[in-house]
């Protein structure tokens, strides 16, 4: 059990605001592995913390990131809005999944691994998304490594993976059972599930050997993997 990577989802969001630096430094505080990320492009082409693609639900401000520079995100969020720069450092040292939301176009995909790439960060980065997004960042960078998501029964196509070259497969937690998991290891890929919040159901993903759990509730995916079973 204790093998299991925990990555904490947008940071802990049931304490803190998601995709904050205070939520990000909250997680690690709390044991997690990983931080998860969601990453978007200002106007002026800044990668920020932003899940959604307006500041509407958690801000206030209806208004889409799109048509909004940095510094006007700056000015609306008073600063709450975090650049990816920022977040990879305040997780220094620690490993980050970028989710890239949306299907951003090989541009923006380029100027998110450069970031990563300037910040020095390329060796404890990894990128997660669905197929679009994940081929754009193999094209820009090689030797990335990637999650790639993956939301139905029906196995990736051969000619996906040998362009894609994932190192994880990244499922909703609730499609997961002991067929799938055996398959996507037995074709060399490690497994991973998202977003379980009940112990019963990280149990579930832990008795299957699931490599990774994305979770909002990161010290409790702690608690229990080292529970055993």
């Amino acid at each position: 059990m204790t093998d299991v990577t925990a990555v904490a989802h947008r940071g802990d969001p049931y304490r803190v605001r998601e995709n904050t630096l205070g939520s990000l430094r909250s997680a690690l505080r709390r044991g997690a592995d990983a931080v998860e990320i969601d990453v978007r492009l200002t106007r002026d082409g800044v990668p920020v913390l932003l899940h959604d693609e307006t500041l509407r639900r958690l801000w206030g401000r209806d208004r889409p990131l799109s048509a909004l520079s940095a510094d006007e995100v700056r000015e609306l969020t008073a600063g709450g809005v975090p650049t990816l720069a920022e977040a990879l450092a305040a997780t220094d040292g620690h490993r980050v999944m970028l989710d890239l939301p949306g299907v951003p176009g090989a541009r923006a995909v380029r100027r998110i691994v450069a970031v990563v790439r300037e910040c020095g960060a390329r060796e404890r980065v990894y990128y997660c998304a669905g197929a679009a997004a994940m081929l754009a960042v193999r094209a820009a960078d090689p030797a990335a490594e990637i999650a790639l998501t993956w939301t139905t029964l029906a196995p990736p196509r051969p000619a996906l993976l040998a362009a894609v070259r994932p190192r994880w497969l990244n499922y909703r937690f609730s499609l997961l059972d002991r067929p799938l998991a055996d398959r996507v290891h037995r074709d060399g890929c490690l497994l991973s599930a998202w977003t379980p919040d009940t112990r019963r159901s990280m149990r579930r993903l832990l008795d299957l050997g699931t490599d990774s759990i994305t979770t909002n509730r990161v010290d409790v995916l702690c608690g229990v993997r080292g529970t055993p079973s």
